[in-house]
């Protein structure tokens, strides 16, 4: 009971919680030693960066296509998950806030044309990513929603995130819906479960986006990624949403 009650006061705190942490400049001899004792190309794993965390005397070690992890500075211990601060107003957790940056830098890449967006009726109000599998029910039921959130001024754009992987039916499904030339009709008739020819055109994104969710922390769909990075798993209702999005 305990341990469920401060589960869900954590909870109130993060929805609530930002800071802002400028990271000082690690030292050359520190970064040295944290590369040539956690670099371990046997088992993929090798250092992209390092950058100092608000714990003294930790760094945060980012690794190629891997996790983030906390090291000491001789790189002798690490840990992996998340790293709290304990303020005055509750806990943060500030490796979620990094993981937000992270999905901000790593949606702008996608041009805007390898998406299917539903534009916001009138003056747009904000925008959420969507990583979406066709054959997905909750998918399909936050799919109902989209009208009521463009109504409200909210855009909606889709990703492609195959459960399956590639290959898989969904996966031929959102190729179709990506290679057709109304590609909104088509993702719209896919999830109302409307029999659609497949259509898999060469060079189509399906793949790209795929890993690009798997980077960017999607582990099931619907995964709703608001402006400023921050993931909603699951379904929510455009009710919901709009409370979540702070625009009620």
């Amino acid at each position: 009971m305990i341990v469920k009650r401060l589960a869900t006061m954590l909870v109130g705190c993060l929805l609530a919680a930002t800071t802002v942490f400028a990271a000082e400049a690690v030292d050359p001899e520190v970064e040295k030693a944290l590369r040539a004792k956690l670099d371990n190309p046997a088992v993929g794993l090798t250092v992209a960066s390092v950058a100092t965390s608000e714990m003294p005397g930790i760094y945060e070690v980012q690794f190629d296509n891997g996790p983030m992890v906390y090291a000491t500075g001789d790189g002798a211990y690490f840990l992996i998950g998340d790293l709290f601060a304990v303020r005055s107003d509750g806990f943060v957790n500030l490796a979620e806030q990094r993981r937000d940056a992270m999905r901000v830098e790593q949606l702008a890449t996608v041009a805007t044309e390898d998406m299917i967006v539903f534009p916001a009726e009138g003056e747009p109000r904000t925008h959420i990513t969507v990583f979406t599998d066709a054959t997905c029910f909750y998918c399909q039921k936050l799919h109902q929603e989209v009208p009521a959130l463009n109504k409200r001024g909210v855009e909606v754009r889709y990703l492609a995130y195959p459960r399956a992987g590639v290959g898989s039916p969904g996966y031929r499904q959102l190729a179709t819906a990506w290679c057709s030339d109304s590609p909104q009709d088509t993702l719209t008739a896919l999830k109302n479960r409307e029999q659609v020819p497949d259509q898999v055109c060469p060079g189509n994104p399906i793949s790209r986006q795929f890993d690009l969710g798997q980077v960017v922390g999607v582990r099931g769909t619907p995964a709703i990624i608001t402006a400023t990075g921050k993931m909603i798993p699951g379904y929510q209702s455009a009710d919901d949403l709009m409370v979540t999005l702070g625009l009620n």
